[in-house]
């Protein structure tokens, strides 16, 4: 009678190459989107000297680019916030670095410490703040790369897009 227990593997199971999957030169997963994000977070030498912090505005840097994403690196001092808005047709992966920020939605509010993760699909309307005193960085993936934002006006039921400005 078989069983799981009967089931042995002879020899190096690494040289059997029809079970191994060559490594991608991109991400092209969800898992592998936030994968890149955990590596890029971890590698704090290459993305902490370019952290730069403003006053006036968010500061943004973009990091890096593959084949249909981008990779984006965000300061955020205290007070500062991307008010409410979703990414277009755009999915992607939030990963805080340091500081922490608050997320808004409609499924509530969570408070995202470093190491945290977020991962949204096109169409997700959400409002990043740091509500602390200290400031925050975070990195952004987004596949495929940021072209579109929609801003919502005051958080609604219903997220209606502001009204444009002249």
């Amino acid at each position: 009678m078989n069983s799981d227990s009967d089931l042995q593997i002879a020899g190096d199971i690494l040289e059997v190459p029809h079970l191994l999957q060559a490594p991608r030169e991109h991400p092209a997963t969800v898992a592998e989107f936030a994968g890149l994000a955990r590596s890029i977070a971890a590698d704090r030498a290459h993305w902490e000297p370019l952290v730069r912090y403003d006053a006036l505005s968010r500061w943004y840097h973009r990091l890096r680019t593959g084949p249909g994403y981008e990779v984006w690196l965000l300061s955020w001092v205290p007070g500062q916030g991307s008010g409410r808005h979703d990414h277009g047709p755009s999915s992607g992966v939030l990963t805080v670095l340091d500081g922490t920020l608050t997320e808004h939605s409609r499924r509530g509010t969570r408070a995202l410490r470093p190491g945290a993760q977020r991962v949204f699909a096109p169409g997700y309307v959400h409002e990043v703040v740091n509500e602390t005193l200290e400031p925050a960085v975070s990195l952004h993936v987004y596949h495929p790369g940021l072209t579109d934002m929609t801003v919502y006006s005051a958080y609604s039921a219903r997220c209606t897009p502001a009204p444009a400005t002249a």
